[in-house]
């Protein structure tokens, strides 16, 4: 008698491969990005309320012979291409840093009350003391917002800081010192003179030795956001997570709010308070190479000095002779994009 055997059951169909996502990979786009900055460097180098040619700006940055289109490449447009890029590259990563730190995508300079701190510092400084150069009260916007910050911190429970104590925290401290520099301006017409060229953000004062006392500050704060960078990632699941990840969240945070204020106070303090730039550019990097830290902090440190430096040429474009500051620029071409971000649902959350 034969014994028929069971067929042995066929093996289940291999599972058809996911469509991936056609990504350029992200140490390309940063490659490309550069590129992008480099190219509006040159922009912003070569065109203003006189347009230098390409050769000419070349010729003055190897061969400065200190007359005709070599004043204003050397004297003129490479100090605030020099300062745009400093002040870009802190506002985009204070950004970013203030967004992983707070939970809170909305987060900008203001939220820590880092801007009004400045603020209120230079305001004094003109009424009372009568500093009338930037190069002057760059040190004293730079200590009113380091101690708007610290004050900022303690307020919001120190090493049980959570993110919405640092937001309320910064909101009344805002709220409180602008009340200050509103106050003061209408008590002293000079100070009021003085702050509102410098209240609106502009580049257009930039010169060698703002830049010498600015950089110093931004490259520590870099060098600090950078460090921080794999801990924010951690944070991102909240504290205990990152405990369990061996991360100090109070460390983190200090070590985050030391850096906002390196780089906020600078920026503000040099060129004033410039809006959107921090707020916007972590949202379009975050679209490009998701959620990780360690690729937000130099997608934004290259792509923000790109749209500030941008913004500033148009602003010189259209309105020449004359020109439009910065800080309006940012603000008319960021508020409507901005606005576009948030009400899509994946960006509107971290």
């Amino acid at each position: 008698m034969l014994v028929h055997s069971p067929p042995e059951p066929s093996a289940p169909p291999a599972p058809a491969a996911a469509p991936r996502e056609r990504r350029i990979p992200r140490a390309a786009g940063l490659l490309l990005s550069l590129g992008v900055l480099l190219l509006v460097c040159g922009a912003s180098i070569a065109i203003g309320a006189k347009s230098v040619p390409l050769g000419d700006v070349w010729h003055g940055l190897v061969h400065d012979s200190g007359t005709g289109n070599d004043v204003i490449v050397v004297d003129v447009r490479l100090p605030r291409t020099v300062l745009g890029l400093l002040v870009g590259t802190a506002l985009g990563l204070a950004g970013a840093v203030m967004q992983a730190l707070t939970r809170n995508p909305l987060a900008e300079p203001g939220l820590l009350g880092v801007n009004a701190g400045a603020a209120a510092a230079v305001v004094s400084a003109i009424s009372f003391l009568n500093v009338t150069s930037i190069t002057g009260y760059v040190w004293f916007a730079f200590l009113g917002a380091a101690v708007v910050s610290a004050l900022v911190y303690v307020l919001g429970g120190t090493r049980g800081a959570t993110p919405v104590r640092l937001a309320l925290a910064g909101t009344a401290a805002t709220a409180a010192l602008f009340g200050y520099v509103n106050a003061v301006q209408l008590l002293d017409s000079a100070a009021l003179d003085r702050l509102r060229f410098w209240s609106v953000g502009s580049l257009a004062s930039a010169d060698m030795s703002t830049v010498g006392k600015v950089w110093p500050f931004v490259a520590i704060g870099v060098v600090l956001a950078l460090l921080i960078a794999r801990p924010l990632n951690a944070m991102a699941m909240g504290d205990d997570t990152a405990r369990a990840l061996g991360a100090r969240p109070a460390r983190t945070r200090v070590l985050a709010m030391v850096s906002v204020t390196l780089l906020c106070g600078s920026a503000t303090a040099a060129c004033g308070p410039i809006v959107f730039v921090g707020l916007m550019v972590p949202h379009l990097v975050r679209a490009v190479t998701g959620p990780d830290m360690r690729w937000i902090l130099p997608y934004a440190a290259v792509l923000s000095p790109v749209l500030l430096l941008g913004a500033d040429v148009v602003g010189r474009v259209i309105a020449r002779p004359s020109e439009l500051q910065v800080g309006i620029v940012t603000a008319l071409l960021g508020g409507p994009v901005f606005v576009q971000l948030v009400r899509r649902k994946r960006m509107g959350r971290l």
